[in-house]
């Protein structure tokens, strides 16, 4: 990773030219999303089942995606980097995975029973993951709710770490100190429990603390000040890298001064998962950084694409959930189509031919980009991970959420995100989200990306 220096200096105009005219582009190739937008927000608050799926003028609906491409209901076909907010690393309708859960329907969706399936999953991912006992949710969200009511019941405590900027899910516990505003970050030693929007108790969002990413100093120190109040953590929850501000690299040594911390004053350790879970090698971010977490969380990949979540632990951690001190549960935990999604792709998808296929493609397109920025003096620089990357437009290294907030061009993440949809490449909305990859994806595919990413560099310098 090198970052390419000051860069161009690009007009301000130059952008908003730029970005109106492609905005116009893609509003008129998707009429008809629009006129399911009006149809939708009639029954649907704001037109979608969630509101990370708003876009203004209206939101692209899809109806159909197979391997790396999907189709909008205007029938425009995109190479998909978006992939279910990087669910889809299998690629879109996988025959293996069609086949085991068409299979499955025929014999019973749901029964609210234990099956071999589960049983089979449940070896796999103790193999990968290095942790021997699991559960299973049925969202991202579920898993780090459910792994940090294990954490206080194994402690006896209340209060919850996290890092500045990382999402973990909408329980309330882990809404705080989200899409903070800059000029509230305050003193990196005692960043403030804001919660991330309304209907967040405060009694419930100051139980939550906040430190920021790469800082292990700053973590001990407030795990110290905390335990003279008597409210020393029950868990540290966190990403290995972050996966929600494009993608930030843990530091030389970080993660193992975390591992040391959480141990010395008797911390859970859980390691959210739910992104970089299967997505960056076999056993996820524990297998690719060397961590021996206490707790994983996972979801998106794990289910092939339907949804699913799983929850890791030590048998010392999970011994509240044997002994019925927590009560672990959901009615449709370990659901039958979900776990033959799940075992077919452990099995016969995410296997070690398909993470070599992921390294070589997400190799590919961070050097293309690289090379695009290095060419225009384009101000970033590439970063990623196995399927998941991204270009960070800064002309700074980004280590955490205060340096992103402070130096990322969001203005040309917005334009970089117009030109690709305009160029037949579906991507994900939003300054702050990163490509992911699928093993259907083609060095074709990688080739058009780096093609768009270049049309727009040569537009925004010509």
């Amino acid at each position: 990773m090198t970052v390419v220096g000051a860069g161009a200096q690009i007009d301000k105009s130059r952008i908003a030219e730029l970005t109106a005219k492609e905005e116009k582009r893609l509003n008129d190739s998707t009429t008809g999303s629009g006129k399911m937008y009006e149809r939708a927000k009639k029954t649907m608050a704001g037109g979608v089942p969630s509101s990370y799926q708003v876009r203004d003028p209206w939101p692209i609906y899809l109806e159909e995606g197979k391997g790396s491409k999907v189709w909008d209901v205007d029938g425009n076909e995109r190479i998909d980097y978006h992939n279910g907010f990087g669910s889809m690393v299998q690629g879109h309708a996988h025959p293996a995975i069609v086949k085991a859960v068409a299979d499955r329907v025929a014999r019973g969706t749901h029964f609210a029973a234990p099956m071999e399936d589960s049983i089979v999953v449940s070896e796999a991912l103790a193999d990968r993951f290095g942790l021997p006992l699991w559960r299973y949710v049925n969202s991202g969200t579920e898993a780090t709710m459910d792994a940090i009511r294990i954490a206080r019941a194994y402690t006896g405590r209340d209060t919850v770490m996290k890092i500045l900027g990382s999402y973990h899910g909408h329980h309330d516990y882990a809404m705080v100190c989200i899409g903070v505003p800059y000029d509230d970050i305050g003193d990196r030693d005692d960043i403030p429990s804001l919660p991330y929007g309304a209907g967040i108790p405060k009694a419930v969002s100051d139980m939550t603390v906040a430190v920021p990413f790469n800082d292990a100093a700053a973590m001990e120190r407030r795990i110290e000040r905390l335990a003279e109040e008597g409210r020393l953590p029950a868990c540290v929850i966190m990403e290995a890298a972050m996966m929600n501000l494009g993608v930030i690299l843990p530091e030389p040594g970080y993660l193992e001064a975390v591992r040391e911390i959480t141990r010395k004053y008797g911390i859970v350790w859980i390691v959210d998962e739910v992104k970089t879970g299967l997505t960056v090698a076999p056993g996820g971010a524990t297998e690719k950084f060397g961590l021996s977490p206490d707790m994983v969380t996972l979801a998106k990949a794990l289910g092939g694409g339907l949804p699913c979540g799983g929850i890791g632990a030590t048998e010392e951690v999970m011994e509240v959930v044997l002994d019925g001190s927590v009560y672990q549960v959901g009615t449709y935990n370990g659901n039958p189509l979900t776990m033959a999604a799940a075992r077919a792709s452990i099995e016969n998808v995410l296997t070690d031919d398909a993470y070599a296929h992921l390294n070589m493609l997400n190799d590919r397109l961070m050097n293309g980009c690289s090379a695009v920025l290095e060419k225009y003096n384009l101000p970033g620089y590439t970063v990623g991970i196995s399927s998941k990357g991204c270009v960070t437009f800064s002309e700074k290294k980004i280590t955490d959420y205060e340096s992103f907030m402070e130096n990322q061009r969001g203005d040309l993440a917005d334009l970089a995100w117009l030109y690709a949809m305009n160029r037949e490449i579906f991507m994900t909305p939003g300054r702050e989200e990163e490509w992911t990859l699928s093993v259907q994806h083609s060095v074709e595919d990688a080739e058009k990306y780096i093609a768009m990413f270049e049309e727009m560099a040569h537009d925004l310098t010509a």
